[in-house]
């Protein structure tokens, strides 16, 4: 490297951008059935797979039931391995001293009687088998079948990908709450209007607005930041560093920008406020360290047909590169590279790592942080 606009390195991209080509796979945990065919198209709520997982295992004590000894428990069951059981039905019977006493045993659930153990005097019933049903997640087109496991979508879209999200895959219709990127979504800027809308807020969301979100049925709430205090009262406990997006909290949501009032930036409410009233798709899963995953939100453009050359892969990160910090202390700020060093340095850490410098947008500081802290925005 000789000079500055030769120097370049690599960093996970955060894609904020009009015009992507977008492909999920949508893949079971076993084996099932396929409902599409490639080619064709779908909406993000059609079904494209499913599958039935085993159930949960139950066990009842027959023996202490029947007030009898394990060993006598094949003599006194009303069914075998094998057989289909319902919910309350009697299973065990005994009587004893010319049936003054009677004893029942019945099934706590539905499912079938899996194992009889004249051990343990207990019999297991498997529950009803778990049906998992896999939806296309985003408007497109069916571009590739796995045999009997898995459905590939592709779509024309306007992606905008977060910082942080919580909770899962939902879709909707886009509904703007907030006239401006710095504007704060409060509780009273929500109504029954947004019920199954994908709700896009400014500069902060309070702990209230979220909770009136899931009140009225909001599918999902985009924002710049939240306090941290409040994603962790809305969540019942405070975010750790595992992966997010399995949370059942009656919304999804996603963070633009990071923790505190932080406003949307421009272009990212621009593209959003743009496709108001247009269906889209969200989904809050995080992962930041390996196998970096970001929280998104996709608005296809039904019939387009432009081409793009972009990858959901590594990003160049180079001299001019636009960036986010992702990591404390300057969690979620925006900055324009100004150097790429070449020789490792020594961080606050001791440790000696390979480092990037850069300038904060909103303070024109120029700071010196990890490479592994900064992502590029693809636009």
């Amino acid at each position: 490297m000789t000079g500055h606009d030769e120097q370049q390195g690599y960093a996970p991209g955060l894609r904020v951008t009009e015009q992507a080509l977008v492909t999920r796979r949508r893949h079971l945990p076993l084996p099932g059935t396929i409902h599409v065919s490639v080619g064709d198209t779908v909406t993000a709520d059609v079904l494209v797979a499913s599958t039935e997982l085993p159930g949960n295992v139950f066990n009842i004590n027959v023996a202490n039931e029947l007030s009898c000894q394990p060993e006598e428990v094949m003599e006194h069951l009303l069914v075998t391995e094998g057989d289909e059981v319902q919910v309350g039905q009697i299973i065990g019977e005994s009587r004893a001293f010319w049936g003054i006493f009677h004893s029942i045993a019945r099934s706590t659930v539905s499912g079938t009687i899996e194992t009889v153990s004249q051990i343990t005097g207990q019999v297991l019933i498997r529950g009803e088998p778990i049906r998992v049903q896999m939806d296309a997640y985003v408007n497109g087109t069916v571009l590739e079948i796995e045999g009997h496991e898995a459905v590939t979508v592709q779509t024309r879209a306007a992606m905008v990908q977060g910082i942080l999200g919580v909770g899962g895959e939902a879709h909707g219709e886009l509904k703007m709450v907030a006239a401006a990127a710095g504007q704060r979504l409060a509780a009273d800027m929500i109504d029954d209007t947004c019920a199954g809308k994908i709700l896009v807020g400014g500069s902060l969301v309070s702990l209230d607005a979220l909770r009136r979100a899931v009140e009225v049925g909001a599918a999902g709430v985009v924002v710049g930041g939240i306090n941290d205090v409040d994603l962790d009262e809305f969540l019942g406990y405070p975010l750790g560093v595992a992966i997010t997006g399995q949370e059942s909290l009656g919304t999804t949501l996603m963070l633009t920008e990071g923790f505190g009032e932080m406003p949307m930036a421009a272009r990212t409410f621009e593209i959003l406020k743009s496709r108001a009233g247009q269906r889209a798709s969200i989904n809050g899963t995080t992962q930041i360290r390996a196998g970096v995953m970001r929280p998104e939100v996709i608005i296809p453009e039904p019939g387009a047909t432009w081409q793009s050359d972009e990858d959901e892969t590594m990003t160049g990160l180079q001299v001019g590169s636009e960036v986010r910090i992702i990591r404390d202390p300057l969690f979620g700020r925006l900055a324009t590279v100004t150097e790429l060093p070449e020789q490792l340095e020594q961080i606050a850490t001791e440790a000696r790592v390979r480092v990037v410098r850069v300038k904060l947008s909103n303070t024109g500081e120029v700071e010196t942080v990890p490479r592994a802290n900064v992502e590029v925005i693809r636009r």
